[in-house]
């Protein structure tokens, strides 16, 4: 993906383009709902894919390896991603299942398609034989029956119906459906009214969660996310305007199926604090809520796994 990223400003003036950037960055901030694409044109296209399309990447491809490790027997033949512009999920979903068959990306910015499409033609058999339909996002869209629905950063564009309609209209059309959101307070919030929508449609929780119950977080003390490392191409840096050559994307999501999943015991909730002697672990679990657990040298075995455990893993690694 990356190197198809590398000719996406070919062309596009500088100042354009750090324009285009700027009205991304207040739209991404932004609290108000839209029934409009935020991606106009080509250089808003161009701004996204260099400014947000890698850390989209990365997060999408961190929940569909998260339902993977819950599913290692299944493999979606059939993908439906809502919203999906560029086309991030589609590489993502690709990275992770390779052989899977079928995609088809359903985006109301046809630039966003052209170049979605434009990108994926570099790629495997799979990402080329990708179908860019232009479609209108909202409370009226009718998905085709697939086996894995992905709607990754789309939810906070939409009005409060029309969420709870995509979300009702996912669970009638996937086996699996994932949904990524920004790691914020508001974020977590859309994603927990969005796990309720699929356990009520009959669907059980991959992950991150280890349950089905209610979320053991008191809203609005804390939230639920993750972070993903996404590595900044020199292009990245230039548009980002930084100097390193990463940065965290932090992200929350809901991955429910239909099928038998092998949930995670506990799940890794913040960084684990490496200490002397001693890992420090704050876990989502079961059976037990919220808790801590402290994992030291005499534990053997479950000491190093812990020393290799990261924020987002699940809790015990298998082998530990």
């Amino acid at each position: 993906m990356r190197a198809a990223l590398a000719g996406v400003f070919d062309g596009l003036p500088p100042k354009q383009a750090a324009g285009a950037v700027e009205r991304l960055i207040a739209n991404y901030r932004g609290t108000t709902p839209t029934d409009a694409p935020v991606l106009r044109d080509r250089s808003d296209v161009a701004a996204y894919a260099a400014y947000r399309m890698p850390a989209t990447f990365e997060a999408v491809r961190a929940a569909l390896a998260a339902l993977a490790d819950a599913a290692p027997g299944w493999a979606p033949g059939s993908h439906v991603d809502v919203g999906g512009g560029t086309g991030a999920a589609v590489w993502a979903a690709d990275a992770t299942w390779p052989d899977r068959r079928a995609t088809t990306v359903l985006d109301w910015a046809e630039p966003a398609l052209a170049l979605g499409r434009e990108l994926a033609a570099s790629g495997a058999p799979a990402l080329r034989a990708t179908d860019w339909r232009p479609t209108r996002i909202g409370g009226e869209l009718k998905l085709p029956e697939s086996d894995l629905v992905t709607v990754s950063y789309v939810l906070k564009e939409l009005t409060e119906r029309d969420r709870t309609a995509l979300v009702t209209e996912a669970a009638r059309a996937g086996q699996a459906v994932v949904i990524v959101e920004p790691g914020t307070p508001d974020g977590y919030l859309r994603i927990i009214e969005a796990r309720d929508q699929l356990i009520a449609a009959g669907f059980r929780v991959a992950a991150p969660c280890p349950h089905d119950g209610a979320c053991p977080i008191e809203r609005g003390t804390d939230w639920c996310h993750f972070a993903a490392r996404v590595s900044r191409s020199s292009l990245h840096r230039q548009v980002k305007g930084g100097s390193l050559p990463y940065e965290d994307e932090k992200f929350s999501y809901v991955a429910a199926v239909r099928f038998e999943a092998r949930r995670a015991e506990a799940r890794v909730t913040r960084k684990p604090q490496i200490r002397k002697g001693q890992v420090l672990l704050d876990l989502c679990t079961k059976g037990d809520g919220l808790r801590r657990e402290t994992v030291t040298k005499r534990h053997g075995p479950l000491y190093r796994a812990a020393r290799d455990t990261a924020w987002g893993d699940a809790w015990p690694q298998a082998g530990a």
